[in-house]
């Protein structure tokens, strides 16, 4: 069952080094791929030897770490590449070929027929070079060529016995998850090898592809730290993982230390010179955070009233938001008894109400929040009542709740 059983190809150092703002120094490359292999993945893939001298010597120093994830370095469909890419040490070879109409007439110039010889001789010579590597064949731009064409392939390569994984790619991210999981149940159903998906995020599926085509039978699925790649990236670590949270939270857990997400994107977005997008899966500042009333009445219930996903698995905290229009007098009492304050029900929505009125005026913190309580519980305010700072949502206007056993990290 691929939904259990599936592995993930971590292209950070691969398909991420092709984002504008990746120029990633040797030390840089050691710790992305030291930090992804301590957090379970179980390939991680890399530049082609033949991409430069430095890539070269990347991929040697990256294969001499001895990690537990299988490395793997990405060539052309090319004799020559694979000769080189073999003297490296890596443990696997992604070999690929453009089947797109477009790529046929503007890259590599080859007929359907010919895609198929080439494959064939340069595919049964690895095997024959190397018997025991990990030998995985692709097209690029899959869901622009034409589904004749792609099976012929397919099948032909199939027939070989040489190959461990067949790969698709949506290269240019037109692909629909129904269109995915078309094809992927199509291959899954006519060859023997495993599949591995790689979808680009242009139009914003490429999380929901990558789902779709595990549920149709693939094995694999590429991803990279925070979707990092050429022009809008692929799928993210993060948003395929949060994805499989929501499938089998156990299964996830029990793959994954899940919570060292958090650190290796941090690390990763500063090497490139981006910010975590709020709205990022599980990372985002906002992503576990609960403004309206009703929700943080049920929040502080219950959790997964509101919650598909429990941040203590990553080693977060929940936030509820208080100091604004549309707080409930439920968060206000929570706050109230994390701050030891004494005060009546009554009391606790007569204050809220008055939270409402300010906040129509200006915007709070929760600084403003806790003076209220104070004053209210007993007449005697920390500091001075009044102050209405315009403070930002992640400095002071929430309040954290999690596990007593969690870490709590601010977002």
């Amino acid at each position: 069952m691929s939904l259990q059983d599936y592995a993930i190809i971590e292209s950070t150092l691969r398909e991420g080094e092709q984002f504008i703002g990746a120029q990633f120094s040797r030390e840089q490359k050691i710790r992305i791929a030291e930090a992804l292999d301590e957090f379970g993945v179980e390939y991680l893939e890399l530049t082609s030897p033949l991409a430069s001298p430095g890539s070269m010597a990347d991929l040697k120093t990256i294969v001499g770490l001895n990690l537990r994830a299988r490395i793997l370095t990405h060539i052309r469909c090319h004799k020559d590449d694979a000769a080189i890419a073999l003297e490296t040490g890596a443990d696997g070879l992604d070999v690929v070929i453009g089947t797109s109409s477009q790529l046929r007439q503007f890259s590599h110039g080859k007929s359907i027929d010919e895609i198929i010889d080439l494959a064939a001789e340069v595919l049964t010579w690895i095997r024959e070079q190397a018997p025991e590597i990990e030998l995985r064949f692709s097209t690029e731009d899959s869901f622009r060529s034409e589904e004749k064409d792609l099976l012929r392939v397919y099948l032909a390569v199939d027939r070989l016995g040489v190959v461990d994984r067949l790969g698709i790619a949506d290269t240019v991210g037109i692909a629909t998850p129904s269109q995915v999981s078309r094809l992927v149940g199509t291959l899954r159903r006519l060859t023997t090898a495993d599949i591995e998906f790689h979808g680009h995020n242009d139009s914003g599926c490429a999380i929901a592809n990558a789902f779709a085509a595990l549920e149709a039978g693939a094995t694999h699925i590429d991803t990279s730290v925070l979707g990092i790649g050429e022009r809008n990236g692929i799928t993210s670590l993060g948003g395929f993982v949060a994805r499989m949270m929501t499938y089998d939270r156990e299964t996830t857990r029990r793959k994954y230390r899940l919570h060292r997400l958090r650190d290796i994107e941090m690390m990763v977005a500063e090497m490139v010179g981006v910010d975590i997008p709020f709205n990022n899966p599980i990372t985002g500042f906002s992503a576990f955070t609960h403004k309206a009333g009703i929700h943080a009445k049920a929040i502080l219930n219950r959790p997964e009233t509101y919650e598909a996903l429990d941040p203590t698995d990553f080693g977060l905290a929940r936030y509820i938001s208080i100091a604004h229009r549309l707080t409930g007098w439920n968060a206000v009492k929570a706050r109230a008894g994390q701050l030891g304050l004494n005060l009546s029900d009554e009391q606790i929505k007569a204050l809220t109400r008055h939270i409402k009125a300010l906040a129509d005026e200006k915007p709070l913190a929760l600084d403003d929040v806790d003076e209220l309580l104070h004053t209210w519980a007993n007449g005697s305010p920390k500091s001075k009542v009044g102050r209405w700072d315009n403070k930002t949502m992640d400095d002071t206007a929430m309040i954290a709740f999690s596990a007593p056993s969690a870490r709590s990290t601010a977002i």
